[in-house]
């Protein structure tokens, strides 16, 4: 702005006089251009009075609806507290209902469960009371077979619970019976002593210890070798005496029958030949039962009195008891060693040649192979099936 003004005269050089006079330059441009420079501050200075006040309008009504805001919240958070407080209260008198509504509810499901009981106990049917006696059969049969040591009282119990499973015609009880087979077939199959047979068996070798010929025994008719008695033929009924047979007789031819004196002579000589053998034969039998040799391989049993033989009988009667009472009371090795202990002593001092011994000494080893411990099986597929039945009513 200071370049466009004109310089102030020198007071130094003269002017000319009525010289050459120089046109002086026209002002108005700087005037015009100061002029807008300063309108265009004004302008920015008033713009900027406009944004300043409209900001101030601006934070005005801020600072106001975030007080209003602030004042909103606190009415808010005292009435929230005061709907906490009695929300409080309301739990806590919720909580102690509900309390009592759970000892209420205990005691009507309580009262339930026992009418449950009752109303189940006064309604039950047929079928749930075929079940229960099934299962009490079957329980008592398996202590009976427990006791006796035998399987028929449980195979009989399971046979007649088929059976009147069978008469009831229920199909919920279908599986029972199939379990009811199965294990009457598992029970069969058991290897089990039958305790009622064996016993029976001991009682009768205790009959017969009387009827055992010992080895010294005299009188006692001896059994004849297969040899010496194909020699001996047995005499008709109206002979008195045995008719030992030495050679055949040859046939007589016809004839010879004709001539009288060869006909005698031949009937004679049989007579003579026939009354020679029947004295040799008594005299033989009489010497033989007179004086007897045999071979003793035991001595102790041909030394054995009378009296002692007797008390042998006795000795063996009572370990046979005592096998039964060991049988009976299930000490299978008790029983086992007095059988042992009965069939050393027949093979000692009783004649096992005689068939009554021989079948009594068999009939021990079989006993003492058949004293075998075993427990007797449990029916226990039965007896989950009819819990099974009992608990689906």
């Amino acid at each position: 702005m200071s370049s466009n003004q004109p310089l102030p005269p020198s007071t130094d050089t003269p002017a000319p006089v009525a010289a050459v006079s120089a046109p002086a330059p026209a002002p108005a441009p700087v005037r015009r251009a100061g002029q807008g420079v300063v309108w265009m501050a004004l302008l920015l200075g008033a713009l900027a009075l406009v944004f300043t006040g409209m900001l101030w309008q601006k934070l005005t009504f801020t600072q106001q609806e975030l007080a209003r805001r602030v004042q909103d919240s606190g009415a808010q958070a005292v009435e929230a507290r005061t709907l906490a407080a009695q929300a409080e209260a309301l739990a806590q008198e919720l909580q102690g209902r509900l309390t009592v509504a759970e000892v209420r509810l205990s005691e009507v499901s309580l009262q339930r469960s026992q009418l449950e009981e009752l109303m189940l106990a006064l309604s039950r049917s047929r079928d749930d009371n075929l079940v229960q006696d099934l299962e009490s059969a079957v329980k008592l049969a398996q202590q009976q077979a427990l006791l006796t040591g035998s399987t028929q009282p449980l195979v009989a119990a399971l046979r007649a619970a088929d059976q009147r499973i069978a008469r009831a015609a229920q199909p919920r009880l279908n599986p029972v019976q199939r379990a009811i087979a199965r294990d009457i077939d598992r029970i069969q199959a058991a290897p089990l002593a039958d305790i009622p047979s064996l016993v029976l068996r001991l009682d009768e070798l205790a009959r017969q210890v009387d009827e055992w010929p010992v080895l010294n025994q005299v009188g006692y008719p001896k059994p004849a070798p297969a040899a010496k008695a194909a020699t001996v033929k047995p005499v008709p009924p109206e002979a008195s005496e045995p008719v030992v047979v030495t050679e055949p007789v040859p046939p007589v031819d016809a004839a010879a029958e004709e001539g009288g004196l060869s006909a005698g002579w031949s009937r004679v000589s049989g007579w003579w030949g026939a009354f020679w053998a029947r004295t040799w034969a008594e005299v033989t039998r009489s010497g033989r039962e007179l004086v007897r040799v045999s071979r003793i391989d035991r001595p102790e049993a041909a030394l054995l009195a009378p009296e002692q033989a007797f008390f042998l009988r006795e000795n063996l009667k009572l370990k046979l008891l005592n096998a039964r009472l060991g049988l009976l009371a299930r000490q299978w090795t008790t029983s086992q060693a007095d059988l042992l202990a009965v069939e050393l002593a027949m093979a000692r001092y009783f004649d096992t040649s005689v068939p009554q011994v021989a079948n009594a000494q068999t009939l021990v080893a079989r006993l003492r192979r058949d004293l075998v411990a075993t427990d007797v099986p449990r029916p226990d597929e039965t007896l989950a099936a009819l819990a099974s039945a009992a608990g689906g009513r």
